[in-house]
């Protein structure tokens, strides 16, 4: 004969368990939850950072090897645009892996991507649309602007299409037109080398954190950016002869 006593015991035992059971399994489900959801930031992250690496590495490393190397404009650009497409390779490469086990690429699509990058620095240096330019005389001196500002100001423009550049090449006779002192130092004066080495970006009627975004942008990359009001508030990007 049972025990009534025995089974009375057992029976509050279990429902302890499953009354204490309720919070630890809801625990362990809000684990579970952050955990995923790390690893789905940790992710996005990486495919942030994958897709704006080829466009730093041909800015940033064209304009690194400019100011800190000596690298001439033409060699730097090149290097950068080469570094680019080998990343780009090795982009193909992984996703290769991952499709058909193997790492290596088609020849037809190594000759894509490459001629895809020489075609994309190409655009970059002699397009310009004039809803990016303040008057059209601006855009007709865009090819008075040195290659890697070029560059750099339309790679950005994929990112945020109202950047409005205000003024690229300069004369002596503007600085008098504007009500400026003259500055014969200003690297919108054209070099030694042929180029203006700066360009004035707008940034009234832009909201500040859209300021703050163009302003690191060009940091990054390696230029000089000065927000100042000479005739009107606008963002001054250099840069700096060697």
């Amino acid at each position: 004969m049972s025990d009534p006593f025995a089974e009375f015991e057992a029976l509050l035992e279990k429902l302890e368990q499953q009354r204490t059971s309720g919070p630890v399994r809801a625990a362990a489900a809000s684990r579970s939850l952050r955990e995923t959801l790390r690893r789905w930031l940790l992710r996005g992250l990486f495919v942030v950072l994958a897709l704006i690496f080829p466009f730093w590495l041909l800015v940033g490393g064209s304009v690194f090897l400019y100011r800190h190397y000596g690298v001439p404009t033409w060699p730097a650009l090149l290097a950068g645009l080469l570094l680019t497409a080998l990343v780009l390779l090795l982009y193909a490469s992984w996703v290769a892996k991952r499709v058909s086990g193997k790492r290596r690429v088609p020849v037809n699509v190594t000759r894509v991507l490459f001629a895809v990058v020489g075609a994309y620095g190409l655009y970059t240096l002699v397009y310009l649309s004039s809803l990016n330019v303040k008057h059209d005389e601006i855009r007709r001196e865009y090819r008075s602007l040195h290659p890697l500002l070029r560059v750099a100001a339309s790679t950005f423009i994929l990112v945020d299409s109202d950047m409005v550049i205000t003024d690229m090449q300069r004369q002596a006779e503007d600085y008098e037109r504007m009500g400026l002192p003259l500055y014969e130092r200003s690297l919108h004066f054209v070099q030694d080398d042929g180029y203006a080495h700066a360009v004035d970006l707008r940034t009234i009627g832009r909201s500040e954190w859209r300021n703050l975004i163009m302003t690191g942008y060009f940091k990054a990359m390696g230029f000089r950016t000065l927000r100042h009001t000479g005739t009107a508030d606008h963002l001054h990007v250099s840069l700096p002869m060697h």
